[in-house]
This record gives structure tokens, C-alpha cells and sequence, in this order.
């Protein structure tokens, strides 16, 4: 696997050589333009001069509300939408008005209307080869009608009522008189129009007149033939007089009822009151009766004298006697008329009963009468709606044909348009603009040939060049300890190790050219410096697991984190670099997590440069989204280090459990870069499915104890990475400055 993103192919666009070759050819390209641009003034200079007119319509309500017909509604008036408007344009542009127009003005006379009359030398002979039709053969009229159409453009304004009718010929004046003649014809056309509609109107409403006439005079003499047979006399309210007669006998007899109850009621009372012996003074018709009141009058009198005397004379005395004698006669008398007056209300009681009867009698008559009368009620309403119908129909024809009539008489026929612009002869052309067209024609010519003079160059293999990859600094070659003696006795095993360092290599710093290397170019050197000519020798013997072997681990493992620890500071720290590009490159989706102090991790896959990374996230100054970034060389996704106050940012390194939790449900697996840490620092970013790594360039007694610490710590699968032996891809890789 590589570390590196491959390419699809090996060689660049080299936009320098590319362009260059513009500058080298610019003669070139200036005489083209400029014998394009001397052509287009030749053939614009000699083209014939077009003039252009205009006469703008306005589709609208010409009828007032003095002379509009009393029976028009909106939904009688003129559509005047959007689709109206548009069937007018079609009714300008319609073949009847064209005609009419051509042969007012003569068009079929003049030789710019007739293709036939002016073919040149080409077309005669496009013809003769059958590649273009023989205007010859279309009739005059229809060859006058095709050139007419292709001068003429009728189009509504966007969301108006306008309609603008242009013209163009090579005749100033033509061009101003062809779409005023249209204008005209066209206003003439409506009017027409309304006039044969009036005319139609009229001719059909005469005899639909004439026959309504007939009609209603039938249909009210039924009604009143009608009206005399069933003996229905019309009383008031426009009601039948039987109807009338029930209404008010049932008024009568329950006035009669009540009448009769109530001199029942009193007559029970005074009844009562005189068979008990009881007071009578509150019975009210007792009370009106004139003899009785007197009576009652004189018995006051009584008692008042009776009282007087009392006071002088004795109750035996003669005079006492003889008015308690007269007191009690009053008495008799007065329920003597009491009872008259009983006997009174038994015979009003006996009359009303009397009336009742009568009234009901005549009630049940009046009932079957009236159920006769609604039944013929029934049809003769039935005649008079006929014959209302037809009397409102006839009177609007007669409203209709009288206003057809007078529309017609007095000619007054409003056509729904008006021109408020009409054309006037132009003085200026509108082609051929020779300014813009020389113009266009230079400024094309150019583009076109300098389009071909870049295709020319790319083609050829000019412009091309070997791709390549991001540029490094040269940095110090570190050596690794090798073994003095594979057979060494025991007691001298602890002195297998020593301290012997190969000499530094030189990278170069550019190629033969003077161009820089890049960062391929230069790992290909140090590589190629390595190995002998024929074959490359093995990686050096040391106690950890390569590159490949590492992300193998990773992958076959499920592994969802890893954290890398390089106590060799930012040298080490490319191996979790190559590390998370090889597992990218199997498919999983990764991210490298960059903790250490200089971004020495993210800054190779950046290119350098400070973007926005954990240390915002953890300051709440950015967001997942702002933070996360492509590898420039493979599909590995990137978090640098942040461009916030790190101070700022440990006060939340709480999050970072949180953080690492959600990166872990995002991606398969998380490259965390910690640079120099021991076991208490790596515990926030320690989970489920986390692998612990240390990666170093050379195996020495630190990497151990950093080793020992880890697992003292709680971590006992640590394992040791080294990049030492790691060949990147022969391929030279594009930087982001590629085409």
C-alpha cells in the first residue's frame, strides 16, 4: 500500500509553457483577427441598409358607462387578461389583415417582397443543384405573404396590455407606413367585427320578437279563462276570497269562544255566591248592574241614620224598628237582581254557545272550498310563471334589439383598442451596426485562434510535464543502531546494542534544472540511496512492526481508535501520518486527530497552513464542519491543531471525551497524534476498541521506558511503529499547484 494518494495519470499541464505559447505566436493570432475583422467591415459596409418602426396598441375598455347597454355584466365585457391579450397578437398577425395590408400599400410591386425578382448568382444556382426550393413556384400572393411575415414582429408587452407592431424594410417610409396600415387594419377589423355582431343580433331578435309577442298573449289569456271558470275572485293581498272568508271566520269563532267562557265563568260565580249565601259586592257584573248600585246606595244610607239615632234612641224604638225594616227589604232586593243578572249571563252564555255552532258549521264549509280553491290555486300560479317568463323574455329581446338598433342607426361601435404610439419614418438604420459587428468579429477571431493555438500546444506534448508531489525541507538523517555480531557470547550480550550511526545522508534540496524537489522526490532519493543498484537491501533489524503491519493490525482488529505516542518529539510523528493513509487507502474512512504542540502531524497533509482545528472546537469558536479537512494526498480526512489560545482550550479538555465519542460514530477509525505523553495524559481519549502505539525512528532505552510506563499505566498491548523501512510509491504524487 501507499501512504500517498496515486493519480490517474503521471504527467501535469504546465500552465507557464501552456500560455507561453500565445506570446510566441501572438503575430499569428493578431493577422488573423485583424483580416476576420477587415472581411466583416468589407461585408457590413455593403450590406443594405435596414430601417426599423413601431406602433404600440393598448388593448382596453373603449365603451363608457353612459352608452354600455343596461343588460352587459362583467362577464359580457371584453376579456382583456393575459390569454386576451395574447389572441390578439394572433388576430394582428392573421393572413385577412396581412393581405388586406399588402394590397393597400402595393407590396406585391416592390422587388423586396418578390424572391423570385432578386435571386442571386448562388441561389440560381442552389437551385438548379435541388438544394434550395424555386421561389417561382409559389404563387405571387404567397410569396408577397412569406416575405411580409418575415419582416413583420408582433409581440405583446410582458405583463401588460401593450401590443407592439414592428416593421422593418429597407424603405424608411415603408417601414413606418406597413405597421400604421396594420394598426388601422387591425382597429377596422374589430369594428367590423361588432358591426356584423350587432347586425346579426338585430336580424335574429326581429322575428324572436314577433313570435314572443304571440306567445305571451296566449299565455295571460289562459291565465284569466282560467282564473273565470274556477270562480277564483281575488280578495285582498292577492289572496282567494275563500282563503280570505276562512281566515277571518276562524278569528270570529275563537273570539265567540272566548265570549262564551267567560260568561260561563261568571255566571258559575254568581251561582255560587248567591246559593251560599256569600257576598255578591265582588262579582264586577253584579257591581254595573245601575239598580243594584243605587240600592247599595240607600243601604249606606240606611246604616248611616240607623248609627245616628242609636246614639239617642233605644234599639226598640219605633223609628229603629222601622229602618232595620227597611234595611232588610234592601237586602232582598238586592239579591233579587243579583240573580236577574245570573239569569242574564245564562243566556249570553246560551247565545254564544248558539254562535259557535254556527260558526263551526260554516267553518267545515269554508274548508272544503278552500282545499278546492288551492288546488286550482295550484295551476294557475303554474300559468302565470309561464306567462311571466315569457313577458321577461320578451321585454329583453325588445331592451336587446332596441340598443342593437341604435348602435346600428347612430354607427357608434367603440372597438376595444387604441394606438397611443404610431410610427414614424426612421432616419437611423438599425443594421448594420458596423462599430458592433467589427468588433465582435476582431474580439472572436481572436478568442477562436487563440482557443486553437492552446489545443495546438496542449497536443502536442509541449505543455506537459511530470506530476509532482508536496515540498519538503530537508531534514536531519537519523541514524538507527545495528547489531555489531550476530554470534556474540552472553556475558557480552548487553553490549550488542551500540551507539554506531551511519553517515548522514545528503538529500538535495532541487533537481538538475534548479527546479525544488518535492516531498516524493526527495523520500525517492533517500530510498534509491539506500539500496544498491541491483536489489534494495532489507529494513534494518529493529523491535517494532512496520508501517503496513500497523494498519493491518488496526484493520483486522476493529480497532476504532488509535493513539500514537512519539517521545522522540515531532520526527516520529509522521508515522501516524503513513498510518492513517494506508488504512485510508484499503477504504475505511478515517481522520487523524493532530494533538501535538507544532501540528507536526496535519502540517504535511495541509501543506502548511494553520486552519481552524481542535483547539477552536474545544474554545467553542468553531464547529465540526469548520474544523474537519481533506488530506491533500490521500482520503484520509484531517484535525489540525487550531489557531485558538491553547490555554483557552485546556480549560475544556473535559470535551474531549465527547469529541473522541462522536468522531468514533463518524469514521471507522481515529488517528490521534499526541506527540510526547505518558499514560495520565491519554486517558480522555481512551475507549471502547483503542489501540495504544509508539512510534519511534530508532529503538533506544527511552523508547523502552515510555514503553513500560504505558503498560504500567494500564495499557498492555502497546506496540511499537517505526516508519524506518517504509517505501513511499515510485509515482510522482500532484500538489495542490497542479493543473
Amino acid at each position: 500500500m501507499s501512504g500517498v494518494q496515486s493519480t490517474a495519470g503521471d504527467v501535469d499541464v504546465d500552465l507557464r509553457q501552456l500560455f507561453a505559447s500565445l506570446a510566441r505566436n501572438w503575430l499569428r493570432l493578431v493577422l488573423f483577427s485583424v483580416a476576420v475583422t477587415a472581411l466583416a467591415f468589407v461585408l457590413a459596409s455593403l450590406a443594405t441598409p435596414q430601417y426599423r418602426a413601431e406602433t404600440r396598441l393598448l388593448i382596453e375598455t373603449r365603451e363608457s358607462v353612459f352608452t354600455r347597454p343596461d343588460g352587459s355584466g362583467e362577464n359580457e365585457r371584453p376579456i382583456l387578461d393575459e390569454e386576451g391579450v395574447t389572441s390578439q397578437v394572433e388576430v394582428i398577425g392573421s393572413t385577412d389583415i396581412l393581405k388586406q395590408v399588402a394590397k393597400k400599400l402595393d407590396l406585391a410591386s416592390l422587388p423586396e417582397f418578390d424572391a423570385a425578382s432578386e435571386m442571386s448568382t448562388i441561389s440560381r444556382l442552389l437551385v438548379i443543384a435541388g438544394l434550395k426550393s424555386d421561389p417561382s413556384e409559389l404563387p405571387p400572393e404567397e410569396r408577397v405573404l412569406k416575405a411580409f411575415r418575415e419582416k413583420l414582429t408582433v409581440y405583446r408587452v410582458e405583463k401588460s396590455r401593450v401590443i407592439v407592431i414592428q416593421f422593418s424594410s429597407a424603405d424608411p417610409k415603408l417601414a413606418a407606413a406597413v405597421p400604421n396600415a396594420i394598426a388601422e387594419a387591425y382597429l377596422d377589423f374589430q369594428r367590423g367585427s361588432k358591426l356584423e355582431s350587432s347586425t346579426e343580433a338585430t336580424d335574429w331578435l326581429k322575428p324572436e320578437i314577433a313570435d314572443l309577442n304571440k306567445r305571451v298573449k296566449d299565455a295571460e289569456a289562459k291565465v284569466a279563462s282560467f282564473r273565470s271558470q274556477s270562480d277564483l275572485l281575488v280578495g285582498q293581498n292577492n289572496s282567494a276570497l275563500a282563503t280570505q272568508q276562512l281566515s277571518e271566520l276562524s278569528s270570529e269563532l275563537s273570539r265567540v269562544r272566548a265570549s262564551r267562557s267567560a260568561a260561563e265563568a261568571t255566571a258559575q260565580s254568581v251561582r255560587q255566591a248567591l246559593k251560599g249565601g256569600g257576598s255578591i259586592d265582588a262579582i264586577p257584573e253584579v257591581l254595573s248592574s245601575g239598580l243594584i248600585q243605587r240600592l247599595r246606595e240607600r243601604q249606606i244610607q240606611l246604616r248611616t241614620d240607623i248609627a245616628d239615632l242609636s246614639t239617642t234612641l233605644l234599639p226598640n224604638h219605633p223609628r229603629i224598628k222601622a229602618l232595620n225594616s227597611q234595611l232588610s227589604d234592601l237586602d232582598a232586593q238586592i239579591r233579587s237582581e243579583a240573580e236577574k243578572v245570573l239569569v242574564g249571563l245564562v243566556n249570553e252564555a246560551s247565545n254564544a254557545d248558539l254562535r259557535e255552532k254556527q260558526l263551526v258549521a260554516d267553518l267545515n264549509r269554508l274548508k272544503v272550498e278552500s282545499g278546492r280553491v288551492s288546488e286550482e290555486e295550484v295551476e294557475l300560479r303554474a300559468l302565470e310563471r309561464e306567462a311571466a317568463a315569457q313577458r321577461a323574455l320578451l321585454e329583453s329581446y325588445l331592451t336587446r334589439y332596441r340598443e342593437a338598433a341604435s348602435r346600428q342607426d347612430r354607427n357608434y361601435l367603440p372597438v376595444d383598442a387604441r394606438v397611443f404610439s404610431t410610427a414614424i419614418v426612421p432616419s437611423e438604420s438599425y443594421f448594420p451596426k458596423i462599430i458592433p459587428i467589427v468588433g465582435a468579429a476582431f474580439v472572436g477571431s481572436l478568442l477562436v485562434m487563440a482557443i486553437f493555438t492552446l489545443l495546438k500546444e496542449l497536443f502536442s506534448g509541449r505543455a506537459m510535464r511530470p506530476a509532482a508531489g508536496a515540498r519538503v525541507t530537508p531534514v536531519e538523517q537519523v541514524a538507527m543502531p545495528v547489531r555489531r555480531a550476530a554470534n556474540l557470547p552472553e556475558e557480552d550480550a548487553p553490549q550488542a546494542w551500540v551507539e554506531e550511526q551511519e553517515p548522514a545522508l545528503a538529500v538535495p534540496l532541487a533537481d538538475d534544472d534548479g527546479e525544488p524537489l518535492m516531498l516524493v522526490d526527495a523520500q525517492d532519493y533517500v530510498a534509491a540511496a539506500e539500496q544498491p543498484a541491483e536489489e534494495a537491501v532489507p529494513a534494518p533489524t529493529h523491535g517494532g512492526i512496520s508501517i503496513e503491519t500497523a494498519a493491518e493490525k488496526l484493520i483486522a482488529g476493529g480497532a476504532a481508535r488509535a493513539i500514537f505516542v512519539s517521545p522522540e518529539g515531532d520526527d516520529a510523528a509522521a508515522t501516524a501520518v503513513l498510518v492513517a493513509r494506508e488504512v485510508a487507502d484499503s477504504g475505511l474512512r478515517v481522520l487523524l486527530l493532530d494533538l501535538t504542540a507544532s501540528g507536526a502531524a496535519a502540517g504535511p497533509m495541509l501543506d502548511g497552513g494553520r486552519y481552524p482545528g481542535i483547539t477552536n472546537l474545544l474554545a467553542s469558536e468553531a464547529q465540526f464542519t469548520d474544523v474537519i479537512r481533506a488530506d491533500h494526498y490521500s482520503d484520509c480526512d484531517v484535525m489540525p491543531v487550531g489557531t485558538a489560545d491553547p490555554a483557552r482550550a485546556m480549560r475544556a479538555a473535559d470535551r474531549l471525551p465527547i469529541i473522541m465519542e462522536s468522531l468514533t460514530t463518524a469514521y471507522d477509525l481515529v488517528v490521534v497524534e499526541c506527540g510526547p505523553a505518558d499514560a495520565g495524559e491519554i486517558r480522555r481519549l481512551v475507549g471502547d476498541g483503542t489501540e495504544v502505539l509508539v512510534s519511534f525512528l530508532h529503538h533506544d532505552d527511552e523508547i523502552a521506558y515510555v514503553a513500560d510506563g504505558l503498560r504500567a499505566g494500564g495499557y498492555e498491548d502497546v506496540i511499537l511503529v517505526t516508519p524506518v523501512g517504509h517505501h513511499l510509491p515510485t509515482t510522482p504524487q500532484p500538489t495542490r499547484s497542479a493543473a
